[in-house]
């Protein structure tokens, strides 16, 4: 994520916690006593968020010192060190919440994201990728979590792809009309998507033209008749409700794709904790 914007979206959840100040440490703690803390996994996981966690802390006070021990896209075991961090007690107290809700939230979505791509065969050319189902305002570090997972991201957003979905269908008066009406203004380098949810609407959008098709909660039966009529004459995509058990008999069906909303929506924090030392005052 491009520095001044991961400041400015790190300004905004600093806000949350420190509009009206810091009342505690402000009370209790001196502000001349200097303080270390360690990141640690408390359990199995794959780093991502690095970067936010360590500008969390630079926003709080540029003198503060952040060490990384451990790259985005690394899988680690529990009991792993991941950052150092030293300034004043103050400053790791004020900042320690944010850091943590970022990275322990970015590691999951990466581990959860691993977990999947891990469950396609090794001879499989299967895909897993994102949806737009992300935090708001927090999509571009969510989808560094993925692919720090080492799965793939869909389209960032309603512009840069086109994926003519079901109400698109139904307002342009079918499968046909869509593609169609889609191809007349997509320029040469844009492939056109359409989500079908019937084997009948895949012949259609086959017939249209269609670059890519999403299959959409076909069951595994449906979706290896799709592989067969298809032909690779299109990019298939799976989606809807997919589970890390479905992920294997999926990808020996032939599919190019699978789509999960959950990498993002639903991915579990991670256990991180930060213990903070103090040093003394200077």
């Amino acid at each position: 994520m491009i520095s001044p914007l991961l400041d400015a979206l790190i300004d905004r959840t600093l806000a949350e916690d420190l509009g009206a100040g810091d009342v505690t440490s402000e009370a209790v703690v001196p502000s001349t006593t200097k303080a270390t803390a360690r990141a640690v996994a408390q359990q199995p996981l794959v780093v991502a968020g690095g970067d936010a966690f360590a500008r969390v802390f630079y926003r709080v006070d540029p003198g503060v010192r952040v060490e990384r021990f451990v790259a985005d896209g690394t899988r680690v075991e529990a009991g792993t060190a991941l950052f150092a961090i030293d300034g004043t007690a103050r400053a790791l107290l004020a900042a320690e919440r944010t850091a943590l809700n970022f990275v322990q939230r970015l590691c999951g979505i990466a581990t959860l994201a691993a977990r999947f791509v891990a469950a396609v065969p090794p001879e499989c050319k299967l895909r897993i990728v994102d949806t737009r189902k992300t935090t708001p305002g927090l999509r571009a570090l969510e989808r560094e979590a993925v692919r720090a997972g080492g799965a793939h991201n869909h389209r960032d957003n309603l512009g840069t792809a086109i994926l003519i979905k079901d109400n698109h269908v139904a307002i342009a008066g079918g499968v046909k009309n869509a593609v169609a009406r889609a191809r007349e203004r997509a320029v040469h380098m844009t492939r056109v998507e359409v989500e079908v949810d019937t084997l009948e609407e895949l012949d259609e959008a086959l017939a249209a033209g269609a670059d890519v098709v999403l299959l959409d909660n076909f069951t595994l039966d449906a979706v290896a008749e799709a592989v067969r009529r298809t032909a690779g004459r299109a990019l298939l995509e799976v989606s809807g409700g997919v589970k890390l058990e479905h992920i294997a008999a999926i990808a020996r069906l032939g599919a190019d794709l699978v789509s999960i909303g959950a990498l993002t929506h639903s991915a579990p924090a991670a256990d991180i904790s930060l213990e903070i030392t103090p040093l003394g005052a200077s």
